[in-house]
């Protein structure tokens, strides 16, 4: 009886030595991400806020309005085109956050 030959990997056993993902580890990875990515998006939109309060400050000092509608017109539109049909609500939302207490 001849001894046992080690066997040559082909593309199948490499294939299945290489550790696939666990489906639960994809997912918390995933989330973690789409976390720091929700911050971020809410560090924005404070930001957003904060130079939008000043835009409107300065232009009620020059004797304008607080809402200039022409301008959130361009801001829905570069929302919808960028996002689609759901980009006309999340402009809309952004604007409402921005326009602050009347």
């Amino acid at each position: 009886m001849e001894p046992a030959r080690a066997r040559e990997p082909t593309e199948h056993t490499v294939n299945e030595l290489v550790a696939k993902p666990e489906p639960a580890d994809v997912i918390a990875a995933g989330r973690a991400e789409i976390d720091e990515i929700d911050k971020q998006i809410i560090e924005l939109v404070q930001r957003r806020v904060t130079v939008s309060r000043t835009i409107q400050e300065a232009r009620l000092a020059a004797g304008g309005r607080r809402v200039e509608l022409a301008r959130e017109n361009q801001i829905i539109t570069r929302y919808r085109e960028g996002l689609g049909k759901p980009g006309t609500s999340i402009a809309l939302t952004l604007l409402e956050l921005c326009r602050g207490q009347r």
